[in-house]
């Protein structure tokens, strides 16, 4: 299996400025995420930015990147136009890992870049795992996912998803479990590939009603007649890094880290 990694980085960021650029023990964060990306065995790693201190800062570290518009609406948006400026061919797969992640899993970049391997109708591959926390299901935060017998998406919602009927029965817990039918209450990962193809297809379509209403791009996809496959994953994955506290926590975890 071959595949391709493209981190997006904008430097715009409203609760952490200049985020991609952060210190993490001794390296700008968009670094510590190509690399950690880069121990999925992926072919290549870019860094797709829109500042070229962004694009320095990578290159200074041996990171390939390339600059990108500034304007564009969304990380979808900037990774068509690296597609472009990189030559990938349609049938490329390519796996957008957020500039925000520095301890993703490598394994679950692999995972989602082989369901596209093995899923031939499907044009995006993402992640999801169960939800055991009840506060999570009806939180409108927290994504939720349901899927086929083929475990592709049938809907995205914001809202308790699926809506058990039973769940304020004397003795039933407050969310559906796992089951014979697995059904359990699935938690989306945001993690996405792509046939490089597509992707530089997606912002070429309209925006979906129910994507405008939900505020959620992947249902574009599956608005347009796309399929969407998904892997299950064993446990939440540990988190981006969207605030100052996140920031610190994280770099509490990677202190003293060597690369």
């Amino acid at each position: 299996m071959t595949f391709s990694v493209l981190v997006p980085a904008r430097m715009a960021s409203t609760r952490l400025p200049d985020k991609p650029l952060a210190d993490i023990a001794g390296l700008p964060m968009v670094v510590r995420v190509a690399r950690q990306a880069a121990r999925s065995g992926a072919l290549r790693v870019v860094v797709a930015a829109d500042d070229a201190r962004v694009i320095e800062a990578c290159r200074r570290h041996g990171v390939e990147a390339v600059l990108t518009r500034v304007d564009h609406a969304s990380g979808s948006d900037r990774l068509a136009e690296a597609c472009t400026l990189l030559g990938l061919d349609g049938g490329d797969i390519v796996v957008n890992v957020q500039g925000d992640e520095p301890l993703i899993d490598p394994a679950l970049i692999r995972q989602c870049a082989g369901l596209l391997e093995t899923d031939g109708e499907a044009v995006v591959a993402t992640a999801a795992h169960a939800i055991d926390d009840a506060a999570d299901f009806t939180n409108p935060n927290v994504v939720k996912v349901v899927l086929d017998a083929k475990f592709r998406a049938l809907y995205f919602s914001r809202s308790p998803l699926p809506w058990w009927r039973d769940a304020s029965s004397p003795g039933q817990p407050a969310l559906p479990v796992a089951g014979a039918q697995d059904v359990g209450a699935l938690r989306h990962i945001g993690l996405y590939a792509y046939r490089a193809g597509y992707l530089r297809t997606f912002p070429t379509l309209a925006m979906a009603p129910l994507e405008r209403l939900e505020s959620l791009e992947q249902l574009r996809v599956l608005w347009h007649g796309e399929r969407i496959v998904v892997h299950i994953a064993p446990h939440a994955p540990p988190g981006g890094v969207d605030t100052a506290e996140d920031l610190a926590r994280v770099r509490a975890l990677l202190a003293g880290a060597t690369d």
